[in-house]
């Protein structure tokens, strides 16, 4: 599937992918923590996958955005995530076909999503 690196610079941590992007990641002022960036794997795998299904059904939302928020069962656990959308449907659209594809979406398709649900391992290797 693909992998990140992230490393320590001088000004603090970047994460890169293998096509080149980069993204900062610390606790300051402008930066995203790592929570943070898990909240927005998880509000982007959602929202790009239900923008091109329901477009592909004929019905293009006006507005497409969501809120990913999470609260904390512990100083280093999320107890919960949730993805609340916020949609302006085009006028005459009853929002039914966005709601069953945002379902479809949460439950089947959302890789980031589903593999938080069922508790995907991950896993240790310590290199030199």
């Amino acid at each position: 599937m693909g992998s990140v690196r992230v490393e320590r610079t001088e000004d603090g941590f970047v994460a890169r992918n293998e096509r080149g992007a980069e993204i900062a990641i610390g606790a300051d002022d402008g930066l995203f923590s790592p929570v943070e960036l898990l909240l927005a794997a998880v509000g982007g795998c959602n929202i790009m996958t239900v923008e091109p299904l329901t477009a592909k059904r004929g019905h293009r939302l006006v507005r497409l955005a969501v809120e990913v928020s999470a609260e904390k069962e512990s100083p280093t656990l999320l107890r919960s995530v949730t993805v609340t959308y916020d949609v302006e449907l085009a006028p005459g659209d009853s929002g039914e076909v966005f709601e069953a594809v945002a379902k479809r979406v949460h439950e089947r398709h959302c890789t980031v999503s589903r593999s938080l649900q069922n508790g995907t391992e991950v896993r240790l290797e310590l290199g030199r």
